[in-house]
């Protein structure tokens, strides 16, 4: 009975083993905005670096267990789970004693389902499960797509864009067959997006080549409130409602929204 009281819970882990993509600030901010559009929303921050859990403004110095205690020490979720400034929007925290993590998991028992068994007990609460991975396509991210229905590739519109994609793609399938045969892309998102540019220009063709059904319309522009409010601990959202990051971010939100439901069934 519990399990159908939200089967339209939506459990999403936005990938790319490349840094500096904008995964963290999709995570943190696609959340805020969902969360603002009356949805209850989870985040999990599964990168040692922690940048999803710092953007919310969670002080990771205070923090006497993290995900790290979950995954490895089977630790109660309710000791971990945290609130944030916005209503509806919750977090697991990361920090970084998950780096050992991934050396940890590799003897593990069903080391590539810790999270999903973690994210299980608890998902059926809320719309959407947003997990942030760290940069690279270790056991941390094999759990996050093994636990996930749908991935979120940010890519940043730059000269080597499509470098490493064709890799993750492979790990992608990989996993679908071996782990979580329900795995599905629900949006490449082009970030860091400066439609001036004749080079932003045709990254976004390239991509719509590579990913012709699975780019999202909406586009993260370059925008300096974007880059500010993280070092408020706070989404942008809260932090400028107006700028354009935060009106983008909205805009990803609805555009999430609807559809996924029917094609996640």
């Amino acid at each position: 009975m519990h399990d159908s009281q939200n089967s339209a819970a939506r459990i999403i882990a936005i990938v790319n083993q490349k840094g500096g993509v904008g995964k963290s600030t999709t995570a943190v901010n696609l959340g805020a905005a969902l969360a603002v559009l009356g949805k209850r929303v989870l985040l999990v921050d599964i990168d040692p670096q922690g940048n999803t859990t710092t953007g919310v403004g969670v002080d990771r110095r205070e923090l006497k267990r993290d995900i790290y205690d979950l995954l490895l020490h089977h630790s109660p979720i309710e000791d971990v789970l945290r609130p944030t400034a916005v209503p509806g929007l919750s977090v697991i925290p990361a920090t970084i004693n998950l780096a050992g993590a991934e050396i940890e998991l590799v003897s593990a028992l069903s080391r590539e389902q810790r999270l999903k068994s973690v994210i299980a007990s608890i998902a059926d609460g809320y719309d959407f499960t947003l997990i942030d991975c760290p940069p690279s396509l270790g056991l941390l991210t094999v759990n996050a797509m093994t636990a996930a229905r749908e991935l979120i590739i940010p890519v940043q519109a730059e000269y080597y864009a499509l470098e490493g994609l064709s890799q993750l793609t492979t790990i992608i399938r990989r996993v679908k067959e071996a782990l979580n045969p329900e795995l599905l892309i629900s949006g490449v998102l082009v970030t860091m997006f400066d439609g001036r540019t004749k080079l932003a220009v045709e990254v976004l063709e390239e991509l719509n080549a590579y990913f012709p059904r699975q780019l999202f319309k909406t586009q993260i522009p370059r925008n300096i409130r974007l880059s500010e409010a993280p070092s408020f601990g706070k989404p942008v959202i809260l932090f400028d409602v107006k700028s354009r990051g935060a009106q983008a971010y909205l805009s990803l939100a609805k555009e999430l929204l609807p559809p996924m439901t029917e094609s996640v069934a």
